[in-house]
């Protein structure tokens, strides 16, 4: 004979784990109908992310969110890819749908890694992202005009606006942000997470003036629009979204993240000096919003593109280390939807 409940331990059970517990049929589907009108978000954390106190940060977004937003905690694991956590949620938010359960959306709160691999997963779902940056540039962020500070990333997800804006596909790989050959691929290797984690932004800069003592020239083959063209460069950016600091993107000024089309900017400096030129160059180019004028710096828009290098060269998508020759390029339009401010006018 099965025991009977303990109701007061049940109800101080669900009290301790903020479960809700109707006492009767009538509010029971009072809590049903609430709940199907509620908003649902699974927070994908990422603790390692950054330089503060993850248990201070996780209950600062609790705080700011669960007022209005049932939140669903999972915490990134180190041997778990943060996207195949992405796509067991979207599974479920998908099987829930189809029952009519309220509104259901992902946050991502981490690094560039992290968002960057839950983005990967939600492309083309139709499942809104928010986005809770905690990493060392949270470069998508900037990007998309997201906040960085904590409280004010959490204000964006309540606001509730969202920007539709594309994404892409490296090889089979999803890209959100950019992909990077020679230098752009070096400098991010030699941006150890030690190094992050003692300099923040300033690893990247660090890095990078590493790399430009070390860059060699190659020959890249570059197919688009039904053109085949080789050039020497040491550095070739395909951005799909990226902030004015990422600079090796900036040969047209600016990286429209709706537009359909793929930021191409090829490097074809021979000498140390005229990569560090063009690099100055292209940071002058983002802060005035126009198309560079060197001659040594090509750019153009595509939405596809395939490219061949010779000697074979470090590629790095959205922040990761691959090896790949070729690679081509195709952007996704329309295969995000993100919680972002309202742009300004």
């Amino acid at each position: 004979m099965n025991a009977s409940p303990n109701f007061p331990l049940v109800l101080r059970a669900c009290q301790i784990k903020d479960v809700p517990v109707a006492m009767n049929a009538a509010s029971a589907r009072l809590m049903l109908r609430g709940l199907a009108q509620s908003a649902v978000a699974y927070l994908i954390f990422n603790p390692v992310a950054g330089q503060g106190n993850p248990n201070i940060d996780l209950a600062t977004i609790r705080e700011m969110l669960e007022p209005q937003i049932l939140i669903n905690v999972v915490m990134t694991q180190p041997n778990v890819d943060p996207a195949d956590q992405a796509r067991e949620i979207i599974a479920t938010i998908q099987s829930q749908q189809d029952n009519d359960l309220g509104q259901n959306f992902i946050i991502a709160s981490g690094g560039d890694g992290t968002v960057s691999a839950v983005a990967g997963a939600t492309i083309g779902t139709g499942i809104p992202l928010g986005i809770i940056p905690r990493g060392t540039a949270n470069a998508f962020s900037v990007g998309l005009g997201i906040p960085t500070n904590l409280r004010a990333a959490c204000s964006a997800i309540l606001a509730g606006n969202t920007h539709v804006v594309d994404a892409a596909r490296c090889n089979d790989t999803p890209m959100i942000l950019l992909a990077g050959l020679g230098f752009e691929a070096g400098m991010v290797d030699k941006a150890s997470r030690e190094l992050k984690n003692e300099l923040g932004n300033l690893a990247y800069l660090l890095a990078g003036v590493k790399q430009l003592a070390t860059a060699q020239p190659f020959t890249a083959t570059v197919e688009f629009d039904g053109q085949v063209t080789e050039f020497t460069t040491t550095a070739i950016t395909i951005a799909n979204v990226a902030p004015a600091t990422s600079v090796l993107a900036q040969g047209l000024g600016q990286v429209i993240p709706d537009d359909g089309l793929l930021e191409v900017t090829i490097a074809t400096g021979q000498t140390r000096l005229q990569n560090l030129t063009a690099l100055v160059s292209l940071a002058a180019s983002a802060t005035r919003g126009n198309p560079n004028q060197r001659e040594d710096i090509l750019g153009f828009r595509t939405p596809k593109l395939k490219i061949t290098t010779n000697p074979p060269q470090k590629l790095v998508i959205d922040g990761e280390m691959v090896e790949a020759n070729p690679v081509e390029f195709e952007c996704i339009p329309q295969g995000l939807t993100i919680f972002a401010p309202l742009p300004t006018v």
